[in-house]
């Protein structure tokens, strides 16, 4: 990277953004904002936040991710995953500088049962999904397309935050303890993503001034279910749990939720691989690093 690059980030106390604060490379000067520093559902404090900083980059990892609560409140799921993109992306095309917007799976409907490519046409189920879908839209409309870079993901999770890996490592535990199963959909197939390395496409795709849409999820397939037995397994295994609960396949029927869920969301990343120079990591070793990352913070701060 150029020296000094300067990168705006947002959503900076999210499990993401944390991630991303962690792994800034040399040479960049991060502007890190949360919540307490820019609302995303302000436009004008977003375009003002372009204004005053004029980075080379917005690195767009704020959102509203809370799917279901979405379908409560359409409109503000729309404010901040739709205007705020809207509102960087014009303010960069006025100083020069450029947006890599980070993306969901959630633009897709699963219905085609086979990886989704960059190019193919978005149909989104929910509101959460809309929402990012015209964000990504208008964020792309808004800048010359050399410019803009939508970097779409699935299933993030981390060592830190609200995520389905820590919920279920805690499910498991209270399960096992009260000898009861935990019960978790089967039929819904994605690839689960750790946050260490979205955060590394990332970093990698602004060092490639990378344009266009890309696709990054870790590597394999799994189903929910698949990943709630293998978060017990490892946590078992790296010392998180004494004992991991059974765990009883459901169907998404015998779970019902207010926002409906695309039943398979595999993203073809083969091209943003090649792209980005980073080589794939199945999604169990990426587990398995989380892992090792939450069994270091527990050694180091035990309960």
């Amino acid at each position: 990277m150029s020296p000094q690059l300067k990168v705006l980030l947002t959503g900076s106390g999210g499990q993401l953004g944390q991630a991303l604060r962690a792994s800034r490379p040399e040479g960049v000067e991060l502007i890190a904002c949360g919540r307490a520093e820019l609302d995303l559902a302000d436009a004008e404090a977003c375009a003002a936040a372009v204004r005053e900083h004029r980075p080379d980059w917005v690195l767009n990892a704020g959102a509203y991710t809370a799917v279901d609560q979405a379908e409560q409140e359409p409109e503000l799921a729309r404010v901040v995953n739709a205007g705020a993109p809207q509102a960087f992306a014009r303010a960069l095309a006025a100083s020069g500088g450029r947006l890599l917007q980070v993306s969901t799976d959630f633009v897709f409907n699963g219905e085609q049962g086979s990886p989704y490519r960059p190019e193919q046409a978005m149909q989104p189920l929910g509101v959460y999904g809309s929402s990012k879908a015209e964000g990504e839209q208008l964020a792309r409309a808004a800048l010359p397309p050399s410019d803009c870079c939508v970097l779409r993901t699935s299933w993030v999770y981390g060592p830190v935050g609200r995520n389905f890996c820590l919920t279920m490592l805690r499910l498991h535990r209270l399960r096992a303890e009260a000898g009861q199963p935990l019960a978790v959909v089967a039929d819904q197939v994605g690839c689960p993503t750790a946050t260490h390395t979205l955060a590394a496409a990332c970093w990698a795709a602004i060092a490639h001034q990378a344009s266009g849409i890309l696709h990054w999820s870790d590597a394999g397939a799994a189903s929910w279910y698949d990943f709630a037995v293998a978060i017990g397994e490892l946590g078992v295994a790296r010392g998180l749990l004494q004992r991991r609960a059974a765990v009883l396949p459901i169907t998404t029927e015998d779970y019902p939720t207010p926002a409906q869920r695309p039943s398979y969301s595999l993203l073809d990343c083969s091209g943003s691989r090649q792209q980005l120079n980073l080589p794939p990591l199945h999604w169990r070793a990426a587990l398995a690093e989380v892992m090792a990352t939450l069994a270091g913070a527990t050694a180091e701060h035990p309960a």
